[in-house]
């Protein structure tokens, strides 16, 4: 069982689920940090794939993924932030990919791409930068668009940029999305999610919460993801 299926069992299994990225992780040791990551109860990765055009950095791309597929059966979800996701989404679709999102501002129109990878068999999403607005007004196109998507990742920091501050402006997009967006959807936010900033994601309407730092910067990733855990529940205050 690969794709669209393996992903939406793995989100109904329980969550809200915290999705490591392993832009953050140690890639000479790349096997063992998955082993670390499944022994803590890990559901789901998150692979930032960057292209140095779309955005300013580089990252990785399809060995790394293919790679990754090899020495695990956890949930791989592909964030394609790269100019020409149309051309390499069915690549990274090939090698086992189970989730792949790629950005609106990427592409002149998302819905081809979408309806593609449904096709393909795997989960469809689309990402939107802090400045990128979405637009839920009956009839809209962009509501057509969401109503494509399987999950839609909303954007807490611009993307490709390190040391950004979290956007506060995606709560108000996820709490919209959760409102009026259909009730199938998956919400995702990536960016500065910490223990500070956990709880109002969720508060919002996250289904799934990228984590970077917060998880490889600490020595036990078992008790840092039962630490965000703990700070995503209601007790804890929205601090925005």
């Amino acid at each position: 069982m690969r794709g669209k299926q393996r992903f939406e069992e793995a989100c109904r299994s329980g969550g809200p689920w915290i999705l490591p990225s392993l832009l953050m992780c140690d890639f000479a040791n790349l096997e063992r940090e998955v082993r670390r990551l499944e022994e803590a109860g890990i559901q789901i990765l998150h692979l930032d794939v960057m292209d140095g055009h779309f955005v300013p950095n580089l990252s990785y791309g399809l060995p790394i993924v293919a790679s990754l597929r090899k020495v695990t059966d956890l949930v791989l979800d592909v964030h394609l932030m790269i100019s020409d996701p149309q051309h390499y989404a069915p690549q990274f679709v090939d090698i086992g990919t189970d989730c792949i999102t790629f950005h609106r501002e990427a592409v002149d129109d998302p819905r081809p791409l979408l309806r593609q990878l449904k096709e393909l068999g795997v989960a469809a999403g689309l990402a939107f930068n802090p400045k990128t607005a979405i637009d839920m007004t009956e009839g809209s196109v962009d509501r057509e668009t969401v109503e494509l998507c399987d999950l839609v990742l909303v954007m807490s920091v611009e993307a490709g940029f390190g040391g950004q501050a979290f956007d506060p402006i995606a709560l108000t997009k996820l709490a919209m999305l959760r409102s009026q967006g259909p009730k199938s959807l998956w919400l995702e936010v990536d960016g500065g999610v910490n223990r500070t900033t956990i709880g109002a994601c969720r508060n919002a309407g996250a289904d799934l919460l990228v984590v970077g730092s917060a998880i490889f910067k600490q020595p036990d990733y078992g008790e840092a993801i039962g630490q965000l855990t703990t700070a995503m529940e209601p007790s804890h205050k929205d601090l925005f």
